[in-house]
């Protein structure tokens, strides 16, 4: 599949409420108990052949005790069985001015109960999970190699590493020292152009180099498109 880049470099009841979604103004505010507002859940670096031992979940779900669970968040857990487990949320972004440089502003809320220090196989379960953001103009995808081995189409973010295509915003160790659900938040900045019909997309995603499982609730998501 040919595939084109954008040229991106770093600077993260049936009655509900709106989802605050303004494209005009370039302002994305996603509260995920409200619904997924148009973010879509991948994994990626895994071996589809055993696919099970990686126990690989997404969807909406109560947020887990200590916190409010009348409150929901967008969910993503897996075993990371490849040492390098990627966990990603999409969003298409419309109506931008055709190519056009732009600069995301991200701010990103989650609960994580990695906590700050801890011991683990391959790395400590918070600060060896990085946390990264993105913007391109192709539809960041998951898609198995010749090995059936799931690999993504972007250059997103290794570990500690930066990619072309992501950015390191942080890690999700959340200070505490007992492994509680706490929330935290990550911000960082992404710069890319829009193709010619005006058309982006947002990722938001965790690399693994802890050797176990993670799992953790994206409760917020607010993106500042800035044209530059």
């Amino acid at each position: 599949m040919a595939l084109m880049l954008a040229t991106c470099s770093k600077t993260g009841s049936d009655r509900r409420p709106q989802i605050q979604t303004d494209f005009n103004s370039g302002q994305i505010q996603t509260d995920f108990n409200l619904g997924k507002d148009g973010w879509q859940a991948g994994f990626s670096e895994y071996n589809a052949d055993y696919v099970e031992s990686y126990e690989l979940e997404e969807g909406l779900a109560p947020l887990p005790a200590p916190l409010d669970n009348a409150r929901r968040g967008y969910r993503l857990s897996g075993m990371n069985r490849s040492d390098d487990l990627f966990m990603y949320l999409v969003k298409r972004v419309q109506h931008l001015r055709p190519e056009t440089t732009y600069r995301g502003h991200f701010v990103i809320e989650i609960a994580s109960a990695a906590p700050t220090g801890g011991v683990g196989a391959g790395g400590p379960p918070g600060e060896a999970v990085g946390l990264g953001i993105g913007m391109t103009v192709i539809q960041p995808l998951s898609a198995p190699d010749e090995h059936n081995y799931y690999r993504m189409n972007i250059d997103k973010i290794n570990q500690s590493t930066n990619g072309t295509d992501m950015i390191l915003i942080g890690d999700i160790a959340n200070g505490s020292q007992d492994g509680t659900y706490r929330l935290i938040e990550r911000s960082g900045s992404f710069t890319a152009r829009t193709d010619q019909t005006g058309e982006l997309w947002l990722i938001v995603g965790t690399d693994s180099g802890f050797e176990g499982k993670t799992t953790i609730y994206y409760t917020r998501i607010k993106v500042l498109l800035e044209e530059i």
